[in-house]
């Protein structure tokens, strides 16, 4: 079987879909992932269960085990070209899920991910690569990202600053990801997130992680399961054949600047978590930005969003903050810094965003930031980026002027002519 890029898979109603469901499980603590998975094998037996182990990745093997609630079906070792994780989802994982569906037809199936795979990659390979010549999305639909968190564990992962190679985890030799940049990446892009079991410290602090959670995904459904009493059926109803997927939703980098929520406002805390949103119309100082990252994100779990440096005025900056490490990139320049010819090349929900929310002068251009942490003071740390921006006297002294700023961020944020309509991947500040 092959695997190769190609384009976005067809569309088809629920009622006449006739396909296999596919739910994808993620998760960093592999034993609540799995418990997850256990459940729903019990409620429904002829569930199929894939899984693939990445601790000899860097060797270039991995290990398939596909199994269903009556037992074993598969358990193979598995050499790959490569030894990374992309490569395992092109050349084993995609593969055998169209496999499986021509050999049990009629079977669902579910995906349990590696700890450290991200959930948009697997979505990614899903939309554009191929196995025998056509996306699997035409044999099987993607019903749903699933994410399980452990509540005894994920304030620890989220505030931890250690990286994947120093935990000897990491998915391939270049990988540099941190380990709250993993669990933050696996909790925002799901569609369904599960909090399970209990913190050791109690039911508020229990309470507490559900409401960060709802905080860095307002978007998903929410659920808490006690790990110790699990009513297997009821699980399924949850989380099977919810249709809850939306493959044209972007990754989160790109949500705000195609429309979509990047975060709730809620300044009052609740179990003393705190959701800042901060945007604003004109731009930021270089210099005073640069001042108060490390302020700003001092007392954060997440921080994330995309902003306008008045020294790169064509350019729309990433921010993401998480595990102690702030990383700010290019995403590209902002539609009015466009020649018209090449907003064509634009996705069709961002021209649609900027449109809604265009201004005579400045057009697309803005600060969109979230910031989510616990005992956060909303009000000073608006007041804290509200300084940063240009006062009206510096606006008044117009663009080229601001292009001579002096720029700590200074090629940080290289656009080429190549990459006018691309999205580059963040870079740390």
């Amino acid at each position: 079987m092959s695997s190769s890029p190609q384009a976005p898979t067809r569309a088809r109603t629920a009622d006449s879909d006739t396909r296999p469901s596919l739910t994808v499980l993620s998760g960093f603590w592999p034993a609540a992932t799995f418990a997850v998975a256990r459940a729903l094998l019990a409620a429904d037996t002829s569930l199929l269960l894939v899984r693939h182990d990445l601790t000899g990745i860097r060797d270039g093997v991995v290990r398939r085990v596909v199994r269903t609630g009556a037992g074993l079906v598969e358990d193979e070792q598995v050499t790959l070209r490569h030894g990374c994780a992309s490569c395992t989802l092109r050349e084993d994982v995609l593969p055998t899920l169209v496999r499986l569906t021509r050999t049990h037809p009629g079977q669902d199936l579910v995906l349990m991910l590696p700890e450290v795979v991200e959930p948009e990659a697997v979505a990614a390979a899903c939309a554009h690569c191929l196995v025998d010549g056509a996306p699997i999305t035409d044999l099987i639909r993607v019903d749903s990202y699933v994410t399980v968190l452990d509540a005894e564990h994920l304030l620890d992962g989220l505030a931890s600053t250690d990286d994947l190679i120093a935990l000897g985890i990491q998915a391939a030799d270049d990988d540099h990801r941190a380990l709250a940049d993993v669990i933050v990446r696996q909790i925002e892009y799901a569609d369904t997130l599960v909090l399970w079991g209990q913190s050791c410290d109690g039911e508020f602090d229990t309470g507490r992680m559900a409401v960060l959670l709802h905080r860095m995904a307002p978007w998903a459904t929410h659920l808490r399961v006690d790990g110790d009493l699990v009513d297997a059926s009821a699980l399924t109803r949850q989380l099977r054949h919810t249709h809850r997927h939306r493959p044209e939703t972007p990754g989160m980098l790109a949500r705000g600047l195609q429309g979509y929520t990047l975060g709730a406002h809620e300044p009052e805390p609740d179990c003393g978590v705190v959701s800042a949103v901060f945007r604003a119309r004109r731009p930021f100082h270089p210099q005073r930005l640069h001042d108060v990252l490390e302020d700003v994100n001092a007392e954060m779990i997440r921080s994330r969003g995309h902003l306008w440096l008045a020294s790169q005025p064509d350019t729309v900056v990433a921010w993401e903050f998480a595990g102690g490490g702030l990383a700010m990139g290019s995403l590209g320049h902002w539609l009015v810094s466009l020649p018209e010819d090449r907003w064509e090349y634009v996705e069709d929900q961002r021209r649609l965003a900027a449109a809604l929310d265009w201004d005579p002068y400045y057009g697309d251009r803005h600060q969109h930031l979230v910031f989510i942490g616990l005992d956060t003071d909303p009000v000073d740390l608006h007041r804290t980026l509200a300084n940063c921006l240009l006062t009206d006297a510096e606006l008044a002294d117009g663009e080229e002027t601001w292009r001579t700023y002096p720029d700590p961020f200074a090629g940080c944020f290289p656009l080429g002519a190549e990459e006018l309509a691309d999205t580059e991947g963040a870079r740390p500040a």
